[in-house]
C-alpha cells in the first residue's frame, strides 16, 4: 500500500509543491504519478484557474505550451506561472521539461531555468531529466536510453529538435548566460552534507546550475533528500514523486483513481504526432474505424480543407469512433517543412487539429484520445480547458482525465513515442468503462 499523511483543510494551508510543465503530456504524467503517490494533484492550464483548485490539492501542475515558442516568450510565460504559485504560498517550484531533454542551441530549458532563477530569487538549480523507471539515465553528465547514449539514439533524428549530443551539460550550456556544472555519481552518494558543501564552492566559482547524475531510484531519492528544501529544481517526471515521499511522513491507506467520472457521447482520436509509436497506433486504428489523413500541403491551399474535414466526421462519427491525424513519417515531415517551414508546419497541423478538435465536440464527441505533446496543448487551448481531474499512473502512462462541468469531457493524452499499437482502444475502453459508473 501507499502511504501517506492525514489531509487538513487544505485550502488554507500551503501548496507542497507546484509544477511548471512546458507541455500538456509531460504535465498530466507528472500529476498522474503524484496521484499514484497519494498526492491530489489537479492540473490547470493557466495562472488563473489556481483560484479554482479543490480543497483537498496538495500539490498542482500548470501545464503551458512553452517548449517551442521563442526563449524569451517562454520564460516570461514560466515566471507568470512561478509568481502566481508563489502568490499561493507554494512551498516548492519544480519545472518540468521531457526526459530526453528535448531543446535546441537556443532554449527552451536553460533560458526557463534562469528565468526562474530569478523569480524564485535562489542562486542555484538542478537539472535532471532522468527517469530510471523508464531507464532513462545519468551517468558523468552523459544521458543514455537504455544501454544507447542519447545522441547516437533515435532522437537525433527528431524533425524539430534533434538531440545530437549526450553531454547535457554541454547542451544546457549552449542555452545559458550562466554557467553550468555537474554534479557527479560519485559526489552524490557522498551523502546531502558533502553535496551541499560541493555546491557551495561551486557557486563561489560562478557555476549556479548543475546536471546531476542519477543510474537509479536510490540515486533520486537522493536529489529529492539534497533539494526538498530548495524553492526550485527542475527535471523530468520522476523527481516529484521522490520530493513527495519526503513530505508524505504519517500513514494512511491511499485509493488509486483509475475511473474517473463519466462523459457519455461520441469518440474520437486526434493523432499530431509524427513519432513512429504514434504512427502505428493510427495505422493499426484504421484497420477497424475510419481515418482522416491531413496532407498539409493540400489544406495549405484549400480554404474549405477543414468543412472537408466536417463532412467526413458527420457521416462516420455515429457509427463508432473515428481518428483526424496529421501524423505522417520521415519523408512525409520533410516534404511539408520544405514549403511550409519547420515552425509553418507545425503551425498548421496545430491549427487544424484545434479547429477540428471544436468542431468534433459540437458533434457531440465527448471522449478524446490526444497523441502528441504539442498537440495536446492546442487541444486543450482550442476547447478552452481550464482545469481537470489526472488518474493515478497506470497502463495509460498518466494521460487519462476529465473536465468536470454540467456538460462533462474525458480525455487521454499520450506523448508521441509512449504506448504499444492498441494504446488507442485501451483509452477508449477505459472511459467506456467509466461511462458504466452512472
Amino acid at each position: 500500500m501507499t502511504c501517506l499523511r492525514e489531509w487538513g483543510k487544505r485550502r488554507n494551508e500551503m501548496l507542497e509543491l507546484g509544477v511548471i510543465a512546458d507541455d500538456l503530456t509531460g504535465g498530466m504524467m507528472v500529476a498522474s504519478l503524484l496521484e499514484r503517490e497519494g498526492v491530489r494533484c489537479p492540473l490547470v492550464t493557466s495562472v488563473e484557474a489556481l483560484d479554482n483548485l479543490s480543497h483537498d490539492a496538495e500539490a498542482v501542475v500548470i501545464g503551458r505550451k512553452i517548449r517551442l515558442i521563442p526563449s524569451k516568450e517562454a520564460a516570461a510565460d514560466a515566471q507568470k506561472s512561478a509568481q502566481g504559485l508563489l502568490d499561493k504560498k507554494t512551498k516548492r517550484i519544480y519545472y518540468k521539461y521531457c526526459a530526453t531533454f528535448d531543446s535546441t542551441n537556443d532554449g527552451n530549458i536553460g533560458p526557463i531555468g534562469e528565468a526562474l532563477m530569478e523569480t524564485t530569487k535562489t542562486d542555484r538549480v538542478i537539472f535532471c531529466p532522468a527517469f530510471p523507471e523508464y531507464s532513462i539515465t545519468i551517468f558523468q553528465g552523459r544521458m543514455f536510453l537504455g544501454g544507447t547514449m542519447l545522441g547516437e539514439s533515435g532522437k537525433r533524428f527528431d524533425p524539430v529538435t534533434p538531440m545530437t549530443n549526450s553531454n547535457l551539460v554541454e547542451v544546457l550550456q549552449a542555452q545559458c548566460k550562466s554557467k553550468v556544472s555537474l554534479l557527479p555519481h560519485g559526489q552524490l552518494v557522498a551523502g546531502k552534507s558533502a553535496c551541499n558543501d560541493y555546491i557551495s564552492k561551486q557557486i563561489k566559482d560562478g557555476k549556479n546550475l548543475f546536471i546531476v547524475d542519477a543510474v537509479d531510484n536510490e540515486d533520486v531519492t537522493r536529489i529529492a533528500e539534497l533539494t526538498s528544501d530548495w524553492p526550485l529544481t527542475s527535471g523530468a517526471d520522476a523527481i516529484p514523486m521522490f520530493l513527495a515521499r519526503t513530505w508524505l511522513t504519517n500513514e494512511r491507506e491511499v485509493i488509486q483513481r483509475t475511473l474517473l467520472p463519466p462523459a457519455p457521447g461520441h469518440e474520437a482520436i486526434i493523432a499530431g504526432s509524427c513519432a513512429v509509436n504514434t504512427q502505428r497506433q493510427v495505422s493499426h486504428f484504421e484497420k477497424q474505424h475510419p481515418v482522416f489523413r491531413v496532407d498539409l500541403l493540400e489544406a495549405m491551399d484549400d480554404s474549405r480543407f477543414l468543412n472537408k474535414i466536417i463532412d467526413w466526421a458527420e457521416t462516420n462519427i455515429k457509427k463508432g469512433p473515428i481518428c483526424v491525424s496529421t501524423s505522417a513519417d520521415v519523408d512525409g515531415v520533410k516534404r511539408a517543412q520544405e514549403i511550409l517551414g519547420r515552425d509553418g508546419a507545425a503551425a498548421l497541423a496545430d491549427e487544424i487539429l484545434g479547429k477540428s478538435a471544436a468542431a468534433l465536440k459540437d458533434l457531440g464527441v465527448r471522449k478524446f484520445v490526444v497523441a502528441g505533446g504539442e498537440t495536446s496543448g492546442q487541444f486543450f487551448k482550442s476547447l478552452d480547458i481550464g482545469q481537470v481531474q489526472v488518474s493515478s499512473f497506470d497502463n495509460l502512462a498518466g494521460g487519462y482525465c476529465h473536465e468536470a462541468s454540467s456538460d462533462p469531457m474525458s480525455i487521454v493524452t499520450k506523448a508521441g513515442g509512449l504506448g504499444n499499437e492498441e494504446f488507442f482502444f485501451t483509452a477508449l475502453d477505459r472511459m467506456r468503462q467509466a461511462d458504466t459508473q452512472i
